[in-house]
């Protein structure tokens, strides 16, 4: 039956040839019968056969969907299952690790900056005599008169003491003198401030004042920056106190390496020369024109006194107001005090070398003093010297312009404006001549009227290593002269009203260049 159908199913049969088979039929309609039966049969069986083929195909198609479906269904349950066994553990445990390390990167962070915070606080002196000494004179000291403004006295120290401080030249036996002296003034309302340096060889009274190792020293009447000598800040304190009747609220102490590494903080500061520097004794020699000082450079310079302008202390104060000012302007122009990266290394040169009392000696109170001056615009940030005079008796020395520095002093105290004339300020490096001039005086005294401003017209003309001065008689008796109502400098008389007074000077937007 299977070869029928096979060969039914492949190749038409031969009708003429007999099959051998007893059971085929003799008879030839029988014959064609059977055939037609076997193609019949056969034809079904070959539709059965391809319509079973067929299924079974669809079926195994069906069956291999079915399979891959089963294996995709499988593969996935078996990946659920390999995250549901183990990964809760896995996640947990990854969890665990990104906590740890977020943890410890925080811990890290806030461990750095209380590291760095305690490094900066650590790096402070607190000034604990000057508290005790100016606590035993509490009742001869100044009333504040205008409670939310500040008055701080800055002092550049020029002791050699400390790291680096050597190599400007050896203690006169360990002593030290106040190189420079600026009462910083910052206004209530922080829209200015104005910084009034007092020349270090103006002749006031010091009172008797407490020393080191613990002896006094008798009330006299001497240059400024013996004082600082006699009896560090506290006698410095009480000195101007009584000279300019303003209240010192803080006092900072800073020296030499301090102002170098600080000004190297900033990437130091750029300064205009007219002409080229040569001062052996400041150790600087510079060339002519623009260029930006490194912290030594810029120490030199402010210090120099010789081989620079004409040599007075006139012009020397002047070019150290000019300079802080254009270092307060670098400083607030690049947003270092918004900068914590650039705020660490100014800070850092600051901490390391100054001494404050204990109002101001932590990181805190600096850094809240630092950001109350942010919003004080440059032009608002001035500089002026108080106005004085040639001292007869030695032209080597300065004595107040009474009424003049009294004006001033009177401004500060009761927190008013200061009018400041930038026009007429001494230049850095100009003068050419070796004395000071008519113009350098006015410069110092202010434009005022009174018999004072007189007498500067009228006063010798000092040596080139003078810094103008009369004798102390004579001060006191223009002081008992002059008045609001007496004749001006030209002689003519002076309006019953006076306006307020103008001092010449300097602002931070100058800076060094213009």
């Amino acid at each position: 039956m299977d070869e029928d159908v096979t060969e039914s199913a492949g190749t038409p049969p031969e009708p003429e040839k007999k099959s051998t088979d007893s059971t085929t039929p003799e008879d030839p309609e029988e014959a064609e019968a059977g055939t037609a039966l076997r193609d019949d049969s056969a034809d079904d069986e070959d539709s059965a056969g391809r319509t079973g083929t067929n299924a079974s195909a669809e079926q195994a198609g069906s069956t291999e969907r079915a399979g891959n479906t089963e294996r995709t269904a499988s593969a996935e349950r078996a990946d659920n299952d390999a995250e549901a066994a183990v990964p809760p553990r896995r996640k947990r445990r990854w969890l665990r690790w990104a906590a740890a390390a977020t943890s410890v990167v925080l811990l890290g962070a806030s461990g750095a900056g209380w590291w760095a915070y305690r490094t900066l606080d650590r790096n402070i002196t607190t000034d604990t005599t000057a508290a005790a000494e100016l606590h035993t004179y509490e009742r001869e000291r100044p009333t504040p008169v205008a409670l939310d403004a500040q008055n701080i006295l800055l002092i550049g120290s020029d002791s050699r003491a400390g790291a680096g401080n050597g190599k400007y030249g050896q203690d006169d036996g360990g002593s030290q003198r106040s190189d420079t002296t600026i009462l910083l003034h910052l206004a209530a309302d922080r829209k200015s401030a104005t910084a009034m340096s007092i020349p270090r060889d103006l002749m006031v009274e010091i009172p008797s004042c407490r020393s080191a190792d613990g002896s006094r020293t008798s009330a006299q009447f001497a240059q400024f920056n013996w004082a600082f000598q006699f009896g560090g800040a506290a006698c410095t304190i009480r000195t101007i106190e009584k000279l300019t009747g303003i209240r010192v609220d803080h006092h900072i102490v800073i020296d030499f390496s301090g102002f170098e590494d600080t000004v190297d903080a900033v990437d130091g500061v750029e300064v205009c020369l007219k002409d080229p520097v040569d001062d052996r004794q400041a150790r600087l020699k510079l060339p002519e024109g623009r260029q930006t000082l490194t912290g030594e450079q810029a120490l030199g310079y402010v210090r120099a006194r010789h081989g620079i302008g004409d040599g007075s202390d006139t012009q020397r104060m002047d070019r150290q107001q000019r300079f802080l000012g254009a270092l307060f302007k670098k400083v607030q122009s690049d947003g270092v005090l918004l900068n914590p990266t650039r705020l660490y290394p100014v800070l850092d040169a600051v901490t390391r070398s100054i001494t404050t009392d204990a109002g101001l000696n932590s990181l805190t109170d600096l850094y809240d003093l630092a950001s109350s001056m942010r919003g004080v615009p440059v032009e608002k940030v001035q500089f002026l010297t108080v106005p004085r005079q040639p001292y007869a008796l030695d032209p080597n020395r300065d004595e107040l312009v009474e009424s003049s520095a009294r004006k001033l002093f009177e401004r500060l105290r009761d927190d008013e404006p200061v009018t400041i004339d930038t026009e007429t300020s001494p230049a850095d490096t100009d003068a050419d001549s070796g004395a000071d001039t008519d113009a350098d005086t006015v410069a110092d005294t202010g434009t005022d009227t009174g018999t004072d401003a007189a007498s500067d017209a009228a006063s010798p003309s000092t040596s080139p290593s003078a810094s103008e001065s009369a004798p102390e008689s004579d001060s006191k008796s223009h002081s008992d002269k002059s008045s609001p109502a007496a004749a001006t400098s030209s002689g003519a008389p002076a309006p019953s009203s006076t306006p307020a007074p103008t001092f010449t000077g300097s602002n931070a937007e100058a800076g060094m260049c213009g």
